[in-house]
């Protein structure tokens, strides 16, 4: 059995006593309502806690500013709320600090309609709309809010408080002098820049207390044009230690940066060198973080003292047990985080947090897995991720459950998903659904199809059918020909192809079928109808898969209607005009076509019969799973 005995050593962050080294990092996670925190919000830290970090911190607005994002602790009046999270929190023997965030959106007043503000009049990102430099008078009201808050947050129980000076939020903006173009007090200097956020550390001890924690949240490189470098940002960190920070949680980049942070393509542990520099500079504790989810490397990072601690939001999401299961040995049984972005693309698009592997996201309060009190035999058809989750669920609830893959191998699209370059973390997942699935005792068959007659004489109470679905053969002149094959053929391996390769399809099966081709030197080009390459692909990862395109000499074509396909490759129409693409193999990849012929077949045949995932109608790997679930709960 592994031990990280190292991982779950007891730490002291200033008057903080955690009893490991995991840290449940700060999120937004729209579970709020007009700038109140909500039952969904507390369920979803409160099941975080009870997993077993050794601190929760959990983002506040100190304003009136984004009602939607964070709850406000801007008022009294929240203070029993955020009580009683702490209590349900500490009950759990973790403890929990209240991130204190100054969004870009803020207003005097909480009815008044909240202002993109900042130190300067820079704009961060394109589509934003131009942000009002603040008044003096304006700043130290906001540091008064800050003050503020930390006494509240004191008051709720918290056992301290972070301040966010990191990823391009507003004290980053005044830190950084890529967006602080002041010529005043607050501009100008280091110490100018610094002036902000030291006379919110200064008002904070002021209301809250001398002896209460403070942390800091930094970007320890911004990875901006003109933004502030590592070597800047430990002197930084000095001052931040001299003025009575007790820790420094410590990131890489902005939401702008250029550069990809948390997306799969980026290697596990990329930015502990940051860390680690940090540490160097200070005599106190320092979280790592960013792309850190498994606990193998997180056992490394703190043995050879990189690092004090290690932060972790996404893989937490994923598997809030993650702390207890890696304690307890249980490695396996983590369930992964992908690193697809999920999480972050519904933030981005100002909706409710969700993860493509973890069904309960945000419903923690809604659904349990408890035994049912009639139990039922259970058919699945289909060993794919929505097959081997409702499988899963259903037998640990009492159920008898039989399941009958066609395939010799269980994963279904998850074993041609996990093949192109980056998308390794996609066989962890399917490893942990095989080894969930024979935890729980299934009775599995492989390389058995079910015909219906199957079906029917094995006598089922419920039948599940989760056959998945199949490439889209378009009708076109030439599609029958010899040189024309799909990209699950290509990525299985079932078919070779050629040096020249035609792909018809720019969504995201095309554009990482072309990475994989690629990366085996094949000369490859993309066809795509729409207007837009990637165009399924959510705004966190999109960016950074055209960019990998472009460095990978992937041509890329957009408006190109495929009129003909014959030997020698592709005939189009763009714009009214007919153009010409030679290739010796074209591979399509224009979308998938449910597979639910069986429905129909056992339909009235059965005593319940229950579709889901792809057979319902193609879509994520998070849809399988998550209707997977819900039949498991339900059936």
């Amino acid at each position: 059995m592994p031990e990280f005995r190292k991982l779950f050593e007891p730490i002291k962050v200033g008057k903080i006593e955690l009893k490991n080294r995991l840290v449940m990092l700060a999120i937004g996670t729209g579970y709020v309502k007009e700038g109140k925190m909500t039952p969904q919000y507390r369920d979803f830290i409160v099941e975080r806690a009870k997993g077993g970090v050794g601190l929760v911190i959990t983002s506040c607005s100190p304003s009136y500013g984004e009602p939607y994002l964070l709850p406000q602790i801007k008022e009294d009046e929240a203070i029993p709320s955020f009580h009683e999270l702490v209590q349900k929190v500490h009950k759990q023997g973790t403890k929990v600090v209240a991130q204190l965030i100054g969004q870009d959106k803020w207003a005097r007043e909480e009815k008044a309609q909240p202002e993109f503000v900042a130190p300067s009049q820079v704009l961060k990102r394109p589509g934003l709309p131009g942000p009002r430099p603040l008044k003096v008078e304006e700043i130290h009201l906001i540091v008064e809010e800050f003050g503020e808050a930390a006494c509240r947050a004191r008051e709720a129980g918290f056992d301290g408080v972070e301040f966010h000076a990191g990823m391009g939020f507003l004290l980053n903006q005044f830190l950084s002098p890529c967006t602080n173009k002041r010529a005043d007090q607050y501009g100008g200097n280091l110490e100018n820049r610094m002036r902000m956020l030291l006379e919110v550390i200064k008002e904070a001890k002021k209301r809250a207390g001398e002896d209460y924690t403070l942390l800091c949240r930094i970007s320890g490189e911004e990875f901006m044009e003109g933004g502030l470098s590592l070597k800047e940002t430990k002197e930084i960190a000095k001052i931040l230690e001299r003025e009575g920070i007790k820790c420094l949680d410590v990131q890489a980049g902005w939401h702008e940066s250029r550069v990809p942070l948390v997306q799969n393509s980026v290697p596990r542990g990329a930015f502990i060198y940051i860390a680690e520099e940090i540490k160097k500079a200070v005599n106190i504790p320092v979280i790592a973080a960013y792309r850190i989810n498994e606990p193998f490397l997180a056992e490394e990072i703190i043995a050879q003292g990189k690092a004090d601690l290690i932060g972790m939001a996404r893989a937490l999401i994923a598997d809030p047990e993650f702390p207890k299961k890696a304690q307890e040995g249980r490695v396996e049984e983590i369930r992964p985080c992908l690193a697809c972005c999920h999480c972050l693309d519904n933030i981005f698009m100002e909706k409710p947090l969700a993860c493509t592997v973890n069904p309960l996201v945000g419903k923690e309060g809604d659904y349990f897995v408890k035994l049912t009190s009639e139990p039922k035999k259970v058919l699945i058809l289909g060993g794919g991720p929505g097959g081997m989750q409702a499988a899963t669920i259903a037998a640990q609830r009492g159920h008898e459950v039989i399941l009958w893959e066609k395939e010799g191998k269980l994963g279904g699209q998850l074993l041609f998903a996990s093949l192109p370059p980056y998308k390794e973390e996609i066989e962890r997942l399917n490893r942990y659904l095989v080894k969930m699935l024979e935890n729980s005792g299934v009775k599995i068959s492989l390389r058995k199809k079910g015909s219906t007659e199957e079906v029917i004489e094995e006598k089922p109470d419920v039948v599940v059918i989760a056959t998945g679905a199949s490439p889209i053969i378009p009708s076109i002149p030439g599609i029958e020909g010899k040189n024309v094959v799909t990209a699950l053929e290509v990525l299985s391996g079932a078919k070779e192809v050629g040096e020249r390769v035609i792909i018809v399809g720019g969504g995201m099966v095309g554009c990482e079928t072309a990475e994989f081709l690629a990366q085996r030197a094949k000369k490859v080009v993309i066809l795509e109808m729409l207007g837009r390459m990637g165009n399924d692909i959510g705004p966190t990862t999109r960016w950074v898969v055209l960019r990998r395109l472009k460095e990978a000499s992937i041509r890329t074509e957009t408006k190109a209607e495929v009129m003909e396909i014959n030997e020698k490759g592709v005939r189009v129409r763009r714009n009214g005009n007919l153009e010409f693409f030679e290739g010796d193999t074209v591979i399509l990849a224009v979308g998938m076509k449910a597979n639910n012929e069986i429905k129909r077949r056992l339909e009235g045949k059965v005593k319940q019969l229950e579709v889901i995932g792809d057979c319902v109608k193609p879509r994520r790997i998070k849809e399988a799973v998550e209707e997977g679930f819900e039949v498991g709960i339900k059936v």
